[in-house]
């Protein structure tokens, strides 16, 4: 993520926002496997939780913060903004998958759960948020 232009100027453990990603990326691998649209509505409601509500009762945020104490994960403070901003495109995403697949549209959705499927995995891998970077780029523009 770019440390330029905190939007937020406040912070939150990163490794946290990489476990989520993971479980997300685990999430969309089972969907296009499955195209079971009720792994839909579980990563949508995490995600609505995790933007709107209390991240405290959202199931990704408490699984991570498990496998980071077991594993003693180090901490990485990154701009919460840029997250937020991240986790609502998510939220868009899922809102697409949910429609394509409401029509039938399964061709449509593999191609919407592939691109997310990217970006999740760039997060998880190499702490690399597109829709964090497709946030700054556009600031620049404004």
């Amino acid at each position: 993520m770019s440390q330029v232009c905190p939007i937020a100027f406040r912070e939150i453990d990163g490794t946290i926002s990489r476990l989520n990603a993971f479980s997300i990326s685990f999430f969309l691998i089972a969907f296009l496997l499955s195209h079971q649209t009720w792994l839909l509505y579980i990563m949508g409601g995490d995600f609505i939780i995790r933007v709107y509500g209390k991240k405290i009762f959202s199931p990704f945020f408490n699984i991570s913060t498990l496998i980071k104490k077991t594993f003693n994960l180090r901490t990485d403070m990154v701009d919460a903004g840029a997250k937020r901003v991240a986790a609502q495109l998510g939220i868009f995403f899922v809102f697409l998958l949910l429609v394509c697949s409401s029509f039938g549209w399964y061709i449509a959705a593999d191609i919407i759960a592939l691109i997310f499927l990217v970006c999740t995995a760039l997060e998880f891998f190499f702490a690399f948020c597109v829709a964090c970077e497709l946030y700054f780029l556009l600031q620049k523009f404004r």
